[in-house]
């Protein structure tokens, strides 16, 4: 079982100019796009639900390798057009939206003159190197715990994209790759015109139900793709009914985010990606994995890819002898320790026969006595933002993001109040969620603003973000430029609530503040 399409061959120039008048002829290696700017590499796959066909290219222009996501289809035809328009438009709109499970859009063009007959648009994202989402399932379905652990960025940027008001289209598998991270990817970002949020989540429980039997659960899937068998009711076969190891909760939540309370043979329950998510973290193995091998490719990649084991491990008696000979060590080892710490306590007890000596104390900075100093202290990027205020109308969501950015010279600002923050005015708090790139211990956040005088708090998130003395980890009063605030807490956490809870009042006597930048240590 393979997605790979058959290679093709770079035709002749001519050949390439006299092949219009088909949407699917002049789409070759070799074509160009978009003005002679983006260059045809090799066919990825194709989404037949919006005719779509799905390219790695090379942009021209700034010399790297791109995912174009071609829409072809006669021009002449107004639904056709009209379709291709709303798909481009929706990928415009997903264009601010960055998250690891996501390939970043990068720009999105309508039909050029010399683009081959057919061509409706192009949406282009940055290339996602590593293998193909069916390639990792081509010899067999993967342990559930490894299938759980690859899912989760999909699911995560699913959850983070629907709150921010987005549909990605994560539903049709030669769209998804695997990163050499092991990591599953919304590789080629377009959805549908009349996607809604409830066909991601379908294509989340989709992809689990691959990676966990092998079989594809959804329509127009392709066509060697062996599809998930059908009960005499009409509902899907659970993935545990064909692998009784497949844990429970795991076979649930990929049948039940099958469903849809528009379609008939259907169970439905599973409604949201955050519900997938937290089954696939409660589950999820982080294993390395013990094979590398060059992922195939029809394009000539030739990064170095990871795979995963599909079947338990076997006993390994090398790996045995050596351990016995290990634990032998140890406890050879063990017996040396105990007779010195013998012959030590045996010499306190016969100290008064002997004058006594002054010895020297060492210390042990950083750290109670007989513990090692504690690790010095990492940045840990924020991957994910949105805004948030107390009276739940946000301020200038659109900008963010540029709080976390990179960029100190962008920034994200509160609206103008009349009233000061606090009890009696219109919000007692205002700022943003930020998302870590990983769950950690968080020692200090160090906040790069001009409104000296502002007051901030900092509070970890565990659920809905609330504001209150119980999530409190941090605060402290801005002063203009770099403003470190240690944090104090025990535990991890993966998000953390940044709010303004005073202002600083302007020239035109409204209260307003500003945040360039946000940096984070754990």
């Amino acid at each position: 079982m393979t997605s790979k399409p058959t290679e093709q061959v770079a035709p002749e120039r001519d050949e390439i100019a006299g092949s219009e008048g088909s949407k699917e002829q002049g789409l070759t290696p070799g074509s160009v796009l978009d003005h002679g700017r983006y260059r045809l590499l090799a066919k990825v796959g194709t989404d037949p639900r919006c005719d779509a066909q799905l390219w790695r290219a090379k942009d021209g222009v700034l010399g790297r390798d791109v995912a174009l996501t071609i829409l072809v289809g006669d021009r002449a035809d107004s639904e056709a057009s009209g379709n291709a328009r709303r798909t481009l438009e929706r990928a415009m709109h997903a264009s601010t939206f960055n998250h690891v499970g996501v390939a970043r859009v990068l720009d999105v063009v309508t039909q050029s003159p010399g683009d081959p007959q057919g061509v409706l648009g192009v949406v282009i994202a940055e290339w996602t190197h590593g293998t193909d989402l069916l390639d990792l399932v081509a010899e067999g379905p993967l342990p559930p715990g490894t299938a759980a652990r690859l899912l989760q960025p999909l699911a995560a940027a699913v959850e983070a994209a629907h709150h921010a008001g987005l549909v990605l289209g994560a539903d049709h598998p030669q769209r998804i790759r695997v990163t050499p991270d092991g990591e599953v990817r919304m590789a080629f970002p377009g959805p549908l015109a009349k996607a809604t949020s409830s066909e991601d989540v379908r294509g989340l429980g989709a992809a689990l139900y691959l990676l966990l039997t092998g079989r594809w659960a959804l329509p127009d899937g392709p066509e060697d793709l062996p599809k998930a068998p059908v009960g005499p009711d009409g509902t899907i076969v659970a993935p545990r009914t064909l692998r009784p190891t497949v844990p429970l909760e795991l076979s649930t939540v990929a049948v039940r985010a099958l469903g849809s309370p528009d379609q008939t043979g259907t169970t439905g329950g599973v409604r949201t990606g955050a519900a997938v998510l937290r089954v696939l973290e409660q589950h999820a193995s982080y294993d390395a994995p013990t094979t590398s091998v060059q992922a195939p490719s029809t394009s000539g990649e030739t990064r170095d890819n990871e795979v995963w084991k599909t079947e338990d491990p076997k006993p390994d008696q090398a790996k045995r002898k050596k351990l016995v000979i290990s634990v032998g060590v140890l406890a050879l080892a063990t017996l040396l320790v105990v007779g010195w710490l013998a012959t030590n306590l045996i010499s306190v007890f016969t100290a008064g026969d002997h004058p006594s000596q002054q010895g020297t104390v060492i210390s042990n900075p950083g750290g109670q006595p007989g513990q090692p100093p504690a690790p010095p202290a990492a940045p840990i990027a924020i991957t994910d933002g949105k805004q948030y205020n107390a009276n739940g109308s946000p301020d200038n969501p659109n900008s963010f993001r540029l709080m976390y950015d990179g960029n100190p010279d962008t920034d994200w600002h509160t609206s103008g109040y009349n009233q000061q923050l606090g009890p009696g005015g219109i919000s007692s708090a205002t700022g943003g969620v930020l998302t870590l790139e990983r769950a950690a211990t968080l020692r200090e956040v160090v906040i790069n603003s001009p409104s000296g005088g502002a007051r901030v708090e900092i509070h970890k998130v565990e659920g809905a973000p609330s504001p209150s003395a119980d999530t409190l980890i941090g605060s402290g009063k801005l002063e203009a430029g770099r403003t470190p605030i240690q944090i104090e807490m025990t535990g991890k956490t993966e998000k953390i609530l940044i709010v303004f809870t005073q202002l600083v009042p302007g020239p035109d006597g409204r209260f307003s503040s500003q945040i360039n930048e946000v940096t984070v240590t754990g």
